[in-house]
């Protein structure tokens, strides 16, 4: 399974947008969405790139799945991150819970894409626990 029509929506992102960005056809965009048409290694890391995630993340690997490289502390940040039980909204809507469930799958890739980048810019920093 692929994330690519989840996360082109939760960033506001429409269809012919994203394509235009690749420059390939809307057409050509939703093949890959509903999986019938083959993503490429250069195109699922194109597309990556403009969402700002990993193209594991992308592609649908499992985001319960805890980098290695997290410490302990690292960790609980996430946890606290998720757990805020303020209810979400959107424009005075509250999201529906399958929505936000999809909502905190891409806020997962995300934190731990940025986490890893920081650690990339300013090295690893020794194990909290």
């Amino acid at each position: 399974m692929n994330r690519i029509r989840e996360i082109r929506t939760a960033k506001g992102i429409s269809g012919p947008e994203l394509a235009a960005r690749l420059n390939i056809s809307p057409q050509y965009l939703y093949g890959f969405e509903k999986e019938t048409r083959t993503l490429s290694a250069e195109m699922a890391t194109r597309i990556a790139t403009i969402f700002g995630v990993s193209v594991d993340f992308l592609l649908g690997s499992n985001t319960s799945e805890v980098p290695s490289w997290a410490t302990p502390k690292d960790k609980r940040d996430f946890k606290r991150m998720l757990e805020e039980d303020e209810p979400i909204m959107f424009d005075g809507i509250p999201i529906e819970e399958e929505d936000k469930e999809k909502i905190k799958r891409v806020m997962e890739a995300m934190f731990w894409d940025a986490k890893a980048k920081n650690k990339e810019t300013y090295g690893r920093k020794k194990k909290d626990d």
